[in-house]
């Protein structure tokens, strides 16, 4: 059996449909009941309650671990999630962190991410670690306003990175789950091109077939809005990398085609394939 948490989410529901659909016997664990694929078990379990997933855990072989946002504040402590899995008899985890672990390290959220990695490799498991960067499905945050006003309203319009799209980190974790050759593998997974939030905008517009404006936003306007669904540590970090990416952040990994042997997608494939979350 594998353990996906953050299942209903954009990266753990096409990796449960993916797992599935291999053959696999998987277990959807998300905070709220939600719909999964057929034949796959559901768990409601709050991450914030190591203790509370042991029994989810309980004959599993793999486990792909997703952090809640509240996970990722400086005082949490997820390294207890890794210590469950592994007196659970868990054999390998698949860890999403983030790119920043690399080239940020010392930001205030990446610290706690960079110690569950450490913790994560000092383990007697077997695991794979992904660093995506910034993810294609962050634009979901502009549905409302295109679809209300026809607007897109974001900081640093002109300032571009190479945004990853869910559905790879997805594929790429399936590999991870099911092959013993990413053991101990840390992949950097971006998409295929540097694109601004400008140029997402127009991709957008050209998906919905209707114009849509941009209006950039001040630092200060955007941390607003983002500290309404994540801890202000990590609202400042994720924006410290989108306005002033290092050269790092702008590089094109070439990771995803490595383990899936082909492209990543690029975001105006990804705008095509969600362009029903923008419209009324």
């Amino acid at each position: 059996m594998i353990v996906v948490t953050g299942a209903t989410g954009n990266i753990g529901r096409p990796l449960t449909r993916a797992l599935a659909d291999a053959g696999q016997r998987v277990t959807a664990v998300s905070r709220h009941a939600a719909a999964v694929p057929d034949g796959v078990r559901h768990v409601a379990a709050d991450l914030a309650d190591p203790a509370g997933l042991q029994p989810v855990l309980a004959g599993a072989k793999a486990l792909f671990l997703l952090l809640s946002g509240d996970l990722h504040a400086p005082d949490a402590r997820p390294a207890d999630l890794i210590r469950v899995a592994e007196a659970a008899g868990v054999r390998r985890v698949v860890l999403l962190s983030t790119q920043g672990a690399a080239t940020r390290p010392l930001g205030a959220t990446r610290v706690v991410m960079r110690a569950l990695e450490d913790t994560l490799r000092e383990s007697g498991l077997e695991w794979a670690i992904l660093r995506p960067g910034g993810f294609a499905s962050n634009t979901l945050w502009w549905a409302e306003s295109i679809r209300r006003r026809g607007v897109v309203a974001a900081p640093f319009g002109d300032v571009g990175l190479p945004i990853v799209d869910p559905a790879d980190i997805a594929e790429v974790a399936a590999a991870c789950l099911l092959e013993d050759r990413h053991n101990g593998a840390v992949h950097t997974l971006t998409g295929p091109e540097v694109i601004t939030p400008r140029e997402q905008t127009e991709a957008l517009a050209a998906a919905l077939g209707t114009p849509v404006r941009f209006h950039e936003l001040t630092r200060e306007e955007a941390k607003a809005g983002m500290a309404l669904s994540m801890p202000a540590e990590l609202a400042d970090d994720t924006l410290t990398i989108l306005g002033a990416p290092n050269p790092a952040e702008l590089a094109i990994s070439p990771d995803i085609e490595n383990v899936l042997g082909r492209a990543p997608r690029r975001f105006a494939e990804w705008a095509s394939r969600n362009v029903a979350a923008f419209r009324d």
